[in-house]
């Protein structure tokens, strides 16, 4: 029998291209949107789920499992970007982005894990970022937030281990998708300490998703980690210089990776 998927924001971007990818492949795919009747051309079902609401969230899986019998992969997708200073970035637009891109996910790993220890099997991917690797400017939260889901994971992979289940992160560099168009940005306040660097460094950041790398790779990397016997605790998906960012940041003392840093965003 086919294998179930649920994926967190599938109606556009990475979301979108690694559910056409595995509904190709034959997987029996649920999407989700937080307003599916508005997408008009996903090739497989959306469901409504908002990962910012919990009884959204278990609706959406009881939905699923009621239908299926069953659910085998949940791809924790949805996320949203944001940038700015963090002195100017409003508060609430912080505990915003916390809200998508953590306890979201959370809130999914929650409600899927019964469903999976009964089935005693189970794999979670959840999609973070290369960002959240080190602190950038500029997009602290983010960085922050993306982190704090990279490290929850895995304490949570050693948690369920026994049951079956598999957990793990992949950590995707730029891709060409709509993220740009989606993510808060504080605004470029005149006269602001950070009007000039700030309004730099969101163009240079505009510029690297718009010349990014196609989706289909996420969808391609994801569709080995699937069908991998033993999924490792971290993927890191994108061009040489990004993933190798990493290595130098494990490698080069602190105030040599940030003046690196530095210089790269001309601060």
């Amino acid at each position: 029998m086919s294998k179930v998927v649920l994926i967190t924001g599938g109606s556009s971007g990475i979301g979108k291209s690694i559910g056409e990818f595995l509904y190709h492949k034959g997987y029996i795919v649920y999407g989700t949107s937080r307003n599916p009747e508005l997408v008009l051309n996903s090739v497989f079902p959306l469901v409504a789920l908002d990962v910012r609401n919990v009884e959204s969230i278990q609706e959406a899986v009881s939905k699923i499992i009621a239908t299926t019998g069953k659910l085998d992969i949940v791809i924790n997708n949805a996320g949203v970007g944001i940038t700015g200073a963090l002195e100017e970035i409003p508060t609430e637009e912080i505990k915003n982005n916390f809200e998508t891109n953590f306890f979201g996910p959370i809130e999914v790993m929650k409600a899927v894990l019964p469903q999976m220890r009964n089935q005693k099997s189970g794999l979670i991917i959840n999609i973070t970022s290369i960002a959240a690797y080190m602190g950038l400017p500029y997009r602290s939260v983010y960085s922050a937030s993306k982190g704090a889901l990279e490290l929850i994971t895995e304490a949570l992979r050693m948690e369920v281990k026994s049951f079956g289940i598999k957990i793990t992160n992949v950590a995707p560099g730029d891709f060409a998708t709509n993220i740009a168009s989606g993510r808060f940005h504080a605004p470029l306040v005149k006269g602001s300490a950070y009007e000039i660097p700030y309004g730099n460094t969101l163009k240079m950041m505009d510029e690297h998703v718009v010349s990014g790398s196609n989706p289909n790779e996420m969808a391609t990397a994801i569709y080995k980690i699937i069908n991998a016997k033993e999924p490792k605790i971290h993927y890191k998906v994108g061009i040489f210089m990004q993933k190798f960012s990493i290595v130098l940041k494990r490698v080069l003392p602190d105030k040599v990776y940030e003046k690196m840093l530095m210089n790269h965003y001309k601060l």
